[in-house]
């Protein structure tokens, strides 16, 4: 049941952390610009160096036991935000040469959250219409 229900807790006090860390990144950008996604656009950087530095550590050194990988890149950065975990996806199917796995996941992770966007917005437009 340990074995189960540990690795559940890592990525969850990590997430809780991460959520935290991408609130307070938004909020120390929101003076520099109304106009465009700073916080997001750091969190998702800096969560992609993050990921890279934590992945490389884990496949080339016994720095970083599975629960700090689990804590740090999977709860953490995941937390922090989604596009550390899609990228460290990625670098995982071109490191196996998997690049047709690669481009499609690619392809319908980026297109999918486009159409996905405009669904919802006009599935509430439709609900939220007068109705006449």
């Amino acid at each position: 049941m340990t074995k189960v229900l540990l690795p559940l807790v890592y990525v969850g006090l990590g997430g809780l952390l991460g959520a935290v860390f991408r609130y307070l990144t938004t909020l120390a950008t929101q003076g520099i610009s109304m106009t465009f996604p700073y916080g997001t656009l750091i969190s998702n950087l800096l969560g992609c160096f993050i990921v890279g530095i934590v992945a490389t550590l884990a496949m080339g050194s016994t720095l970083l036991s599975t629960e700090a990988r689990l804590f740090l890149a999977t709860g953490v950065c995941g937390g922090y935000t989604t596009l550390s975990s899609l990228v460290y996806e990625l670098a995982q199917f071109l490191d196996d040469g998997e690049f047709l796995h690669a481009s499609v996941y690619f392809a319908a992770t980026f297109v999918g959250a486009v159409l996905a966007f405009y669904l919802g917005t006009v599935l509430i437009t439709l609900l939220l219409r007068p109705q006449m």
